[in-house]
């Protein structure tokens, strides 16, 4: 007799040590993401109108995007060719030395823009190779029928540095500018630690492809699997359009008139609401229609973005991006289900780096569109028709993938088991 509860992912000591890395490391990219962001539009302030410094925002994200762009994909190759622990391992050790940049770069008081840009190319970098890696390592760690819920615990350990990061990172730094890098620095280390605690995992058997075949192996592979594809590229589409984060030291700024604490608050927001519903769903999981739940939450997410592009309070503004957080949290779950679950193991890191590709895309390209439409057309503008756009595609998707639409249960597939 089976129980029907699923054993806690956290009785497997492999994915302990993930944990704590992945946590660890998340608290210190997003520290990190967002001091630069507040310092390149603070200095760009002090020499230009709004316009033009929403621009110079714009293009941190667009520094932190191209990296991933170019890379991602020959990365997923590797990380289903060679340990992936070892990857992970090299690019949280480029993060150390970025942060050690950072903070030195903050305690000799610099004004100058382009070491910051140069480091934020740099973290992109980083995150092409950890990102691909650490995501094809996860369902090695468990069996699969605790992955849904090792998955869910996943992204509350990355909700958690994301609501902890912004909020640590925005008070540090004003202790202190070079206070959040050192921070970073600590926890870096500590992730690394933590991923030389995780033993040697099986690497799976591949197709015999070599180079750009095996690349082409993963782009078809998820072109191919329609639910694989719909989710992906729904998700980058909403978040392209209607993503937020790049308007936020606008909104601090200049909007709402607060300083980089509140900053740190209000990119920590939707985290906090997505670590709420991470949580609420280790508990509870989705049951049936799971493909209709999340195109009413990636609608949610749109309606939230619209609220919080009219909003001139600041609690109004901290409610809407927490309800962003928590409807994209739904989201990120059933697509992250999904794609592991229905990706053979030799494929994982290929498609891996395709689904980081995408979300990369969503985020840091985000990010670029959200600063040049501001240059364009003013912050509250491109963030209120951002979010409309995000509307108009979640409709559209509902349409063009019903097999995602109509997805039932988080459940692995036939052709899978075994």
């Amino acid at each position: 007799m089976t129980s029907d509860r699923s054993p806690s992912p956290f009785g497997y000591q492999p994915f302990r040590a993930f944990f704590v890395a992945k946590l660890g490391s998340t608290l210190a990219q997003i520290m990190m993401v967002v001091v630069i962001g507040w310092q390149v539009y603070d200095l760009a302030r002090a020499d230009m109108p709004i316009r033009q410094a929403a621009f110079l925002l714009g293009l941190v994200g667009l520094a932190q995007f191209l990296p991933v762009f170019l890379l991602s994909l020959v990365v997923g190759v590797i990380a289903d060719r060679l340990d992936r622990r070892h990857i992970a391992r090299a690019a949280i050790g480029l993060e150390l030395l970025c942060a050690g940049a950072l903070a030195w770069l903050a305690a000799a008081g610099s004004t100058l823009l382009w070491p910051l840009f140069a480091v934020a190319v740099t973290l992109g970098v980083a995150r092409a190779f950890a990102a691909p890696s650490l995501s094809a390592l996860a369902p090695n760690l468990v069996p699969p029928a605790v992955l849904p819920t090792a998955i869910a615990w996943n992204s509350i350990g990355w909700q958690t540095g994301a609501v902890l990061g912004p909020v640590v990172g925005g008070l540090a730094y004003d202790v202190a500018p070079p206070l959040p890098y050192l921070i970073a620095s600590a926890l870096l280390t500590v992730s690394l630690v933590a991923l030389f605690r995780i033993p040697p995992v099986t690497l799976p058997a591949g197709s015999g492809a070599r180079g750009f075949a095996a690349v082409r192996e993963g782009l078809d592979y998820v072109r191919g699997n329609r639910i694989v594809f719909g989710a992906i590229s729904l998700d980058m589409f909403a978040v392209i359009l209607g993503g937020a984060t790049a308007m936020l030291p606008i909104y601090a700024r200049d909007i709402l008139m607060v300083g980089p604490a509140e900053l740190g608050w209000l990119r920590g927001a939707p985290a906090l609401g997505a670590a709420l519903v991470a949580l609420w769903l280790t508990r509870n999981p989705l049951g049936e229609r799971v493909g209709q739940k999340m195109f009413l939450n990636v609608g949610l997410f749109a309606i939230a973005t619209v609220a919080f592009g009219f909003s001139t309070i600041l609690w109004v503004s901290l409610v809407s991006l927490v309800v962003m957080g928590a409807a994209d949290m739904v989201s990120v779950y059933v697509r992250s289900s999904l794609i592991q679950l229905h990706t053979p193991d030799s494929m994982r890191g290929r498609v891996s780096s395709v689904a980081l590709l995408f979300v990369s895309a969503s985020n840091e390209l985000g990010e670029f569109r959200a600063g040049v439409m501001a240059a364009a057309i003013g912050p509250v503008a491109a963030t209120v028709g951002g979010g409309l756009l995000a509307l108009g595609v979640t409709l559209l998707w509902a349409r063009l993938f019903p097999e995602l639409r109509n997805a039932d249960r988080l459940e692995l597939p036939e052709r899978l088991k075994g």
